[in-house]
């Protein structure tokens, strides 16, 4: 399925699962937005601050991982911000299709290793 650029877009089983996932974590009290940008930061949109990605306290962590299509691996991530302790999630790609700032980004909260769920999908 392609959109109007020509590009590829989501498995529509993947974006119910992302959703799925995003609304389990706002149930959790992750009702914030966050954002990778460039150097390995986040942007938390509730504060408009940005800071270093392993400066964010990682809540959960869940990668998924397409069958066969790499544009589908994610990792939807509960976090809580260093600046205004706001609850948040972010959507992270990985693997050959990332862009540099999700890769920096997720590098730096997998570093932390806490409050992750190994599992994909998890």
């Amino acid at each position: 399925m392609s959109d109007k650029t020509g590009a590829e877009s989501p498995d529509p089983q993947e974006k119910v699962r992302v959703t799925a996932i995003l609304e389990e974590f706002a149930q959790d009290g992750f009702e914030g937005q966050m954002a990778a940008r460039e150097g390995g930061t986040i942007m938390c949109f509730t504060c408009r601050k940005e800071s270093p990605a392993d400066q964010f306290t990682v809540e959960a962590l869940r990668r998924m991982e397409g069958a066969s299509d790499p544009a589908d691996m994610l990792a939807v991530t509960a976090l809580v911000c260093p600046n205004c302790q706001a609850r948040g999630t972010v959507v992270l790609s990985y693997g050959p299709d990332a862009t540099l700032e999700d890769s920096e980004a997720l590098r730096l909260l997998d570093d932390q290793g806490q409050g992750t769920d190994p599992r994909p999908g998890a």
